[in-house]
């Protein structure tokens, strides 16, 4: 299983970035499909999920600005980041689990991480 990121780069605060993930090895509309982040030296958080039924979910600091998409054809998910603020400086992950709905989303319920792929927001 492959889960290949990219997309990052630097942006200036305000500014617009889109993420991508393709994946192989496994189908994104039979997984819940996400992104988490991490920044040096702290703990990895959870960003947004696309869920295999299509339901989506975002961390609060988020919602609003962020938005997740999958494109089964491509089988590749999409995070769409607008309004960046320098505190969405971090690696991003794409990630597949398969936790229930309603479960709290932990790093320890992913099966398949992918590479980071490097977001820095200058303010």
């Amino acid at each position: 299983v492959q889960l290949q990121a990219s997309g990052g780069g630097l942006v200036q605060a305000g500014g617009s970035l889109r993420l991508s993930c393709a994946a192989s090895g496994i189908t994104v509309g039979n997984y819940n499909m996400g992104w988490w982040r991490q920044v040096q030296g702290k703990e990895r958080e959870f960003v947004a999920k696309v869920r295999w039924t299509g339901t989506t979910s975002y961390a609060d600091s988020v919602k609003g600005r962020f938005t997740i998409s999958r494109d089964r054809a491509k089988n590749t998910i999409y995070l769409q980041m607008s309004a960046l603020k320098a505190e969405d400086t971090a690696a991003y992950y794409c990630a597949a689990d398969r936790l229930i709905s309603g479960a709290t989303d932990n790093v320890e319920s992913v099966y398949y991480w992918g590479e980071g792929t490097q977001v820095t927001v200058s303010s």
